[in-house]
């Protein structure tokens, strides 16, 4: 199959190995701020595919004008883990009541698919009752406050809500219905110093919903059965097939396919798939369009 991601990587697709079909397809900058729905979930994440960063201001006036300069913005670990996200842990709980620290948090909803910056904006969660997140929202520089809600939904991972237009947008399918995400995501890399610096990557992330990952780099994939399955690690971190399966040629000046590389996928349906990448292009020749074969075992 061929995932349609666009010269520009412009869009997001949720791809379901059962039904071996996109599930759903979105503009990847549809939204910013991710509510969490598990029941007892609060935690609030950036979308990763535009850059996106954040700052805790602390207990500074909400609407005040404000600016990053001099402050380091942090990012969301795209591995997944919930303890380490750019919006840190933003209430206190008060008679069973989870209410805001009063902490205000800088927000910058990074780059568009053209490399421009999408604005900064200054938030702060107000609360989390009954299911819904109550939270007001401005520009960093100071302006108008808006109120906005989030209603949590057993269905989804997340709720996404976005500065543009006001309101909660679908970008992610119910969570029992994909396995993989074709996306940009923002991970930490490092110099050949050892020197750590963020950046915008194109690749794939895993469900976090029931689905692990193991790389075989050992076997021909025509070979891999299930038997040839049973040593090998698996992991759920939802970066484990990231982006590291091709590497740019800086002398042909495109892309090509790292060989020999093969994934071993569980889902939360309870099959097994290999699967590795064939191609980066379309048949005209234009980048973002990643070919994956893959095969239930």
């Amino acid at each position: 199959d061929t995932i349609a991601m666009t010269e520009l990587y412009t869009f997001q697709l949720y791809y379901s190995l059962d039904s071996a079909k996109v599930v759903r397809q979105n503009v990847k900058t549809a939204a910013d701020l991710g509510f969490e729905c598990a029941p007892d979930g609060w935690r609030v994440i950036l979308n990763s595919a535009n850059f996106m960063k954040a700052v805790n201001l602390g207990k500074v006036d909400f609407g005040g004008v404000y600016d990053t300069l001099g402050k380091k913005l942090f990012f969301d670990k795209s591995d997944g883990n919930p303890d380490s996200t750019a919006i840190d842990q933003w209430f206190t709980v008060n008679n069973g009541d989870t209410v805001s620290n009063g902490n205000v948090y800088g927000i910058s909803r990074g780059l568009d698919e053209s490399g421009n910056p999408l604005g900064l904006f200054q938030v702060v969660f107000d609360s989390l009752k009954n299911g819904i997140y109550y939270f007001r929202y401005a520009p960093l520089t100071g302006g108008i406050a808006t109120k906005g809600e989030a209603r949590k939904s057993n269905n989804y991972h997340y709720q996404w809500f976005s500065f543009k237009t006001g309101s909660i947008q679908e970008l992610e399918p119910p969570k029992t219905q994909y396995d993989l995400l074709f996306t940009q995501y923002t991970t930490m890399l490092f110099t050949d110093e050892g020197v750590p610096y963020p950046y915008l990557l194109t690749g794939v992330l895993i469900n976090r919903a029931g689905t692990s990952v193991a790389v075989d780099t050992l076997t021909s994939f025509p070979t891999i059965n299930l038997n040839t399955t049973i040593p090998l690690s698996f992991s759920s971190e939802m970066d484990k097939i990231g982006w590291d399966w091709k590497e740019y040629d800086f002398n042909a000046g495109i892309y090509t396919i790292v060989p020999g590389r093969s994934y071993i996928i569980r889902t939360q349906s309870g099959y097994t798939y290999k699967l590795r990448f064939i191609g980066f292009y379309d048949k005209n020749g234009s980048k973002g369009y990643p070919v994956i074969e893959f095969q239930s075992l």
